[in-house]
C-alpha cells in the first residue's frame, strides 16, 4: 500500500535546525537564505506545489503570491504581527494564518527598557567618546542624561508588552500613563488621551500593532506636542513613526532623542539621516532576540504549520473564521 506523500513546505529563511526539529519526517522542506527579503528562486520555482508556507516578517505574502499557490493550506508567520500578510486574501481562500504571540513579551519589554535607559543616558555617545579618547577625566557636567526615577513614561498601547514595560518601569520609580482603545482597569496607571500623553511624558514608548489607524501615528504634529526634553522609544513597528518628521524633530530639537528597534524603511540604508544624530540610537529589530524567545517562536510557528497541514485548528490563528 502506497503511503501518502509528505506535504511540501516552503521555509522562507534558514533557521537553526533544532528550532525546526518538529517538522522532520512530517513534511518536505525547501529553505531560503538567512537574510532573505524576497522569495528565493528555489522557493519561487515550487510555489504551485507548496501546501505550507513558513515565513518571517520580511517576506510579503500578497494576493498575487497566493494566486501562484493553489495548493496552499496554511501560512505560519514566525512573529506576533502579521502586517506582512494580506489577511483578507488568505481568508477569502480559506487559508488559516498563524502567529506566535505571548512568547516574546518579556524579551521585547527588556529591550524596550534597554533602549529607554541607553537613550536617556546617552550610552552610545559616551561609549564612543571613551573609545575615541575624548574621556580625559571625570567631568561634573560631562555626559549628562535623564533621570528615570520620578520621570513619566507614556505607553501607547497597553497590551501584554506595554504592561510588561510598565511593570519594569515602576521598578525604576517611574510614573506611568497610557493611551489605549481598551481601558485596562487592572493596570496601575492613568489612562489619558494621546495628546495628554505626548505633552506630559518624559519618555514615550510605542507598543501598538501596525494597522491603518496606527500607520504614521507619530507624525510631525505628534512630535511637536512632546516635551523638548522627552525621548521617543519604538520597539513596535517602524511605520508607526513618520520617518521624515522624526528626522526633522531631531534636527530642530523638538525632542531630546530616541531609541529605535524598528525603522521605516527597514533596514535603514547606511547613509540615512537618522544615523547622523548622536541622540538617535538604532538597533536592528532585536526586540525578541534572545535564544529562548526566538527558539520558542519557531516552535510555535511549527505547531501552527503542522496543525494547518493536518487540517486541525491552529493553536494561534489570526483569522479563526476560516477554521469554523
Amino acid at each position: 500500500m502506497n503511503e501518502k506523500p509528505l506535504p511540501l513546505v516552503l521555509v522562507t529563511h534558514t533557521l537553526p535546525p533544532a528550532w525546526l526539529e518538529s517538522l522532520q519526517g512530517r513534511c518536505l522542506q525547501i529553505v531560503g537564505p538567512e537574510d532573505a527579503t524576497f522569495l528565493a528562486p528555489e522557493l519561487e520555482a515550487n510555489l504551485a506545489e507548496a501546501e505550507g508556507l513558513f515565513t518571517l516578517l520580511t517576506i510579503r505574502v500578497s494576493d498575487e503570491l497566493l494566486d501562484k499557490m493553489p495548493r496552499l493550506r496554511v501560512v505560519s508567520n514566525m512573529a506576533v504581527g502579521v502586517d506582512n500578510i494580506d489577511l483578507a486574501a488568505c481568508t477569502r481562500r480559506g487559508i488559516p494564518v498563524g502567529n506566535t504571540p505571548g512568547v516574546l513579551t518579556e524579551g521585547t519589554a527588556d529591550l524596550t527598557m534597554a533602549l529607554l535607559l541607553a537613550a536617556g543616558r546617552g550610552l552610545a555617545t559616551s561609549s564612543q567618546d571613551a573609545r575615541q579618547g575624548r574621556w580625559k577625566t571625570w567631568r561634573p557636567a560631562g555626559w549628562l542624561g535623564a533621570d528615570l526615577n520620578g520621570a513619566t513614561l507614556g505607553i501607547i498601547g497597553m497590551g501584554k508588552i506595554g504592561q510588561a514595560v510598565a511593570q519594569r518601569a515602576r521598578g525604576f520609580g517611574m510614573k506611568i500613563i497610557y493611551t489605549d482603545t481598551i481601558p485596562r482597569p487592572n493596570v496601575p496607571a492613568d489612562r489619558v488621551s494621546l495628546d495628554e500623553l505626548l505633552a506630559g511624558s518624559d519618555f514615550v514608548s510605542l507598543h501598538v500593532p501596525l494597522l491603518a489607524e496606527t500607520r504614521g501615528l507619530i507624525n510631525e504634529a505628534a512630535l511637536r506636542k512632546m516635551k523638548p526634553g522627552a525621548y521617543l522609544i519604538n520597539a513596535a513597528r517602524g511605520p508607526i513613526v513618520d520617518t521624515p518628521a522624526l528626522v526633522r524633530a531631531l534636527r530642530e530639537g523638538w525632542i531630546a532623542g530616541c531609541g529605535l528597534d524598528v525603522t521605516d524603511p527597514e533596514p535603514l540604508p547606511p547613509d540615512h539621516a537618522l544615523y547622523s544624530f548622536p541622540n538617535c540610537l538604532i538597533v536592528p529589530h532585536i526586540g525578541s532576540a534572545t535564544w529562548n524567545t526566538r527558539r520558542r517562536m519557531a516552535e510555535l510557528a511549527c505547531d501552527n504549520l503542522l496543525a494547518g497541514l493536518a487540517g486541525r485548528p491552529l493553536p494561534n490563528c489570526v483569522n479563526p473564521e476560516v477554521q469554523k
